[in-house]
């Protein structure tokens, strides 16, 4: 298992890896739209909350703040996980920062 740690993202908030590559896969943690220069979120909807670039995403497990953001959270996904990876989307009481979503992935090397 190789450890990866990068500094162009946010860092860990906690006793974790940013990801772990291992088998020719790569499990990223649970990302937040944090601005890693800031450290502050990326906005205050889901419109500028949401996005992403991962074409070889196999399978994400997404967390909403407020499920009432679900068709607009799956208008922004469309758009970026075009290869429409397996997933999970579930809401969650309280995210990290007080962000109203966070995606982790599990993506091909």
């Amino acid at each position: 298992m190789k450890v990866i740690s990068t500094e162009t993202a946010p860092a860990a908030i906690g006793p974790y890896s940013q990801a772990i590559v291992t088998n020719g896969l790569v499990f990223a943690s649970g990302q937040i739209p944090v601005d890693p220069a800031t450290g502050a979120p990326a906005g205050d909807t889901i419109d500028t909350q949401a996005g992403s670039d991962m074409t070889k995403v196999v399978k994400t497990t997404c967390f909403l703040a407020d499920m009432a953001d679900f068709a607009k959270f799956n208008e922004i996904y469309a758009k970026y996980f075009v290869s429409c990876p397996a997933r999970s989307c579930v809401a969650a009481k309280a995210l990290p920062k007080g962000v109203l979503c966070e995606i982790e992935a599990i993506a091909e090397l």
